[in-house]
């Protein structure tokens, strides 16, 4: 073979191989390999949300018939109403200790649906009340109940002071946290020596009850009387169809 042609066939290899390399036929330059980024994708980050404070359940009441063992020690024979003619009202009240709770007082049939709607009322604007049981809890011993700062209502007794029959033995009264709202005499005494804080009027503390105030007037709404608004004698936890 002529040095001639050898030098065309070694020409012609090395142009094949160049172009089977990348390069660009005619212009012998060389194609940059691609350069290629992967790419991480970022989590999305979702904000946590806030906890949703949970509300208070809502006021809740049942009326029921009252059995003699309900009424063991505050009914007797005698007594100005039958305990059939009572019903037990179980229902939603709103504690000292911000939360609800709840209790069962004992009334009147006549009057428990109105009663049941007063305390709606009391537990709506968060009134606080300290314990609402039946004064059988006490053995119907009424200065027992009091001195608890318990809420009631039946209880077949005298009134204060008297031989008469009180409205709390028709099942016809409340007394509402007798701690706060103490019975004071024309004297200005009184029994409870853990009520010495809250004899005078107006007093502006938790679940004492003032003249003309809410509670008076949810009271006031079925027709029922304060005896804060008594003449001489203030019965300040007590409310009653008859307003004595």
């Amino acid at each position: 073979m002529s040095i001639r042609r050898s030098a065309l066939v070694v020409g012609l290899t090395a142009s094949l191989g160049a172009v089977a390399c990348g390069a660009t036929a005619g212009t012998g330059a060389v194609s940059p390999a691609p350069i290629v980024t992967e790419t991480t994708p970022v989590a999305s980050v979702t904000a946590t949300p806030s906890p949703t404070p949970t509300a208070p359940p809502e006021f809740t009441s049942k009326i029921t018939k009252v059995t003699r063992d309900q009424v063991k020690y505050s009914w007797r024979p005698g007594c100005p109403v039958s305990y059939n003619d009572l019903r037990m009202i179980t229902m939603t009240y709103w504690g000292f200790d911000d939360k609800p709770h709840t209790g069962h007082l004992v009334v009147n049939a006549s009057v428990a649906e109105d009663v049941a709607s007063v305390f709606k009322k009391l537990y709506d604007f968060r009134y606080p009340i300290k314990r609402m049981e039946p004064v059988d809890k006490y053995k119907a011993d009424d200065y027992a109940s009091i001195d608890a700062d318990n809420t009631s209502a039946f209880n077949c007794r005298a009134a204060t002071g008297s031989t008469n029959w009180s409205q709390h033995a028709y099942g016809l009264a409340v007394d509402l946290n007798p701690r706060e709202n103490p019975y004071v005499e024309a004297d200005g005494s009184h029994a409870h020596s853990n009520a010495d804080d809250f004899v005078d009027r107006p007093l502006k503390k938790p679940g004492v009850i003032n003249s003309g105030d809410r509670v008076v007037e949810a009271f006031a709404s079925i027709g029922w009387g304060w005896g804060g608004d008594w003449t001489g004698t203030k019965d300040y936890q007590h409310f009653s169809q008859s307003g004595r």
